[in-house]
């Protein structure tokens, strides 16, 4: 059996400062925070709907919250997260049929996932 400890101590897992952020990696992990943050802007609207049907003083302070920068942030950050999670869907509809594996491909399409997601968000705010 060949000796573990034989030859150079390397570590478990790359460092941070020798790794390099992949394309791929960013849009991977942008999916998931994306589909969490979905949460958020979901729960403020129902926030938002159930005040109305409180009444208009528990409306006028909800509704306050939400035309605040802080709402409007979360209400803009929302839209761009379901223009980006419904981009990223589609790249993955498109790598379960077995295309776009390839590295370049992958790097081409997690771009194209980024930049049209922001386009997409622009276009949204100016057509509202």
């Amino acid at each position: 059996m060949a000796d573990a400890k034989r030859g150079v101590v390397r570590p478990l897992s790359p460092h941070l400062q020798i790794y390099r952020w992949h394309i791929p990696m960013l849009t991977s992990i942008l999916t998931r925070i994306t589909g969490n943050g979905l949460v958020a802007g979901a729960l403020l609207v129902i926030a938002w709907l159930l005040a109305a049907a409180a009444g208009p003083e528990t409306f006028a302070a909800v509704d306050g919250f939400v035309r605040s920068w802080f709402g409007i942030l979360v209400l803009v950050g929302s839209l761009w997260a379901v223009w980006y999670h419904y981009l990223a869907g589609l790249r993955h509809l498109y790598y379960d049929a077995g295309k776009g594996l390839d590295l370049p491909t992958a790097e081409r399409l997690g771009i194209a996932c980024l930049v049209g997601s922001v386009v997409l968000t622009v276009l949204t705010l100016l057509i509202i």
